[in-house]
């Protein structure tokens, strides 16, 4: 093996350490057991697992910011209970429809890893579905119940960008996190 295949065989087993861990953590709590034999077993699962169903390497960006992490916690369970009564009320106001609209939202500061964390809370919060994911243009496009009118759609939309930027200040990379304070001091991005 050549120095430069054995160093990213070593890298790339670096970047998977997180993601075992993640597996046997899991495989534990599955079995709601935190012995010694489940941690092996959960290690061989693991390494099964990540071998045969081999996915692309996935870069974390190395940088957690506590703080926007917690408050990002906290905002997503408001916005989960706020969306949760707004569909109720949807639901049981027997004198209108409430209106629906695929829309588009141009990401701004996404690579994969923020796309996807940008899907899944937009998709978790009731009202609101991720449909498809344009990866090269860094788009998604999401069903929207509850809009009437353009402004409706205009509000949605910006509320994925504002969810795109906490979690670009929670998780994003360095890069990600110096464009959105960029943005930020020039007045693009509120």
């Amino acid at each position: 093996m050549r120095p430069e295949s054995s160093r990213s065989v070593l890298r790339d087993v670096a970047l998977q350490l997180p993601f075992l861990a993640w597996l046997i953590v899991l495989w534990m709590l599955v079995w709601n057991q935190f012995t010694v034999l489940s941690f092996v077993t959960g290690l061989v699962v693991a390494i099964f697992v990540t071998r045969v169903f081999r996915l692309p390497t996935i870069e974390l960006s190395g940088r957690v910011n506590l703080w926007y992490a917690a408050l990002f916690a906290v905002q997503f369970l408001g916005a989960i209970v706020r969306g949760a009564v707004a569909v109720t009320i949807q639901v049981f106001d027997f004198r209108r429809q409430p209106g629906a609209a695929i829309i588009g939202v141009p990401l701004r500061y996404a690579d994969d890893l923020i796309m996807t964390h940008v899907s899944v809370t937009s998709s978790l919060i009731p009202g609101s579905l991720v449909v498809e994911a344009d990866r090269d243009r860094g788009i998604l496009y999401l069903h929207i119940i509850g809009v009437r009118n353009m402004d409706d759609v205009e509000h949605q939309r910006q509320g994925v960008l504002k969810w795109e930027r906490r979690i670009v200040r929670a998780l994003g990379s360095p890069a990600q996190y110096r464009a959105l304070k960029e943005d930020e001091r020039m007045g693009g991005a509120r």
